[in-house]
């Protein structure tokens, strides 16, 4: 079963959409030189392996941890760790479009990709206090009683300049919070490999890219081959990377009004 989205975004790829002129060719403009120096990426997810050799050296492991208390702090993890696979995966996704960013990998999920939303909270704010430039999020809650707290998450990092790449839910159900219009919300395109970036304007996601049967970076150093909306997001978010290294002025809105020029099936004709 293909993800939720898939076939949407299938069908927006012939669609025409208006995009704002910003030289020709827009991918110049964008990303032509860009290595992702000086962006941080944090990777919200279950962790990072750093000897992958597709992933490489890491910033900063941390993990969001519950004390005694009940309440759930983000520490530095000594050893860095991916427990499932996942977030590897996303590292290598990102580290092969922008080679020189620093990855920053905050674990809250555990060895069978679970997670409670208040260690998915508690890292997303982290993120937002100690000023990242751009979070991917292959993981969502569907969990209503937390919808205004990740509105509110979603709103800090909006107006603090961070820009939140979330992947939708591979079903169709709420998916929290990259269903919010501050989050570049993407699904994943019909493809088996990484290449080109779709706009749609329908939604629920705006944007899509490969994510059907694509070889990943795995455990122990090896790969998998892999389908979801999880594995879109990381293309995305590396193309974020790429275009605040050559131009960190941009704001998330206008992050998201440069990716749509990027896309296969945008035009700056009139329609």
């Amino acid at each position: 079963m293909m993800p939720f989205g898939t076939d949407r975004l299938a069908q927006a790829r012939t669609q025409q959409v208006p995009a704002l002129p910003l030289g020709a060719p827009a991918w110049d403009w964008a990303i032509s030189g860009a290595t992702g120096a000086g962006i941080t990426v944090a990777i919200v997810d279950s962790g990072i392996d750093p000897t992958h050799p597709d992933v490489g050296p890491i910033s900063r492991s941390l993990i969001a941890r519950r004390g005694d208390d009940g309440e759930v702090a983000v520490v530095d993890e000594p050893d860095a760790v991916d427990v499932v696979g996942h977030g590897t995966a996303c590292a290598a996704i990102i580290r092969s479009l922008a080679p020189d960013v620093d990855l920053v990998s905050i674990r809250v999920l555990d060895g069978y990709l679970k997670g409670h939303a208040r260690m998915f909270a508690a890292g997303l704010d982290w993120a937002n206090e100690n000023g990242v430039d751009v979070v991917n999020l292959s993981l969502s809650t569907s969990n209503d009683a937390w919808y205004a707290s990740f509105h509110d998450l979603a709103d800090q990092a909006y107006f603090a300049g961070t820009v939140l790449v979330g992947a939708l839910n591979n079903v169709p159900r709420p998916s929290y919070p990259t269903d919010f219009a501050t989050v570049v919300s993407v699904a994943s395109l019909p493809d088996t490999e990484p290449g080109p970036l779709v706009y749609n304007p329908r939604g629920p996601a705006e944007f899509g890219a490969a994510g059907v049967d694509l070889r990943v970076a795995w455990l122990d150093g090896g790969h998998a081959t892999v389908t979801g909306n999880s594995f879109a997001a990381p293309y995305v978010a590396g193309l974020v990377a790429l275009m605040r290294s050559k131009h960190p002025w941009l704001r998330p809105f206008q992050v998201k009004t440069v990716l749509q020029a990027l896309a296969v099936n945008a035009t700056s004709d009139p329609i």
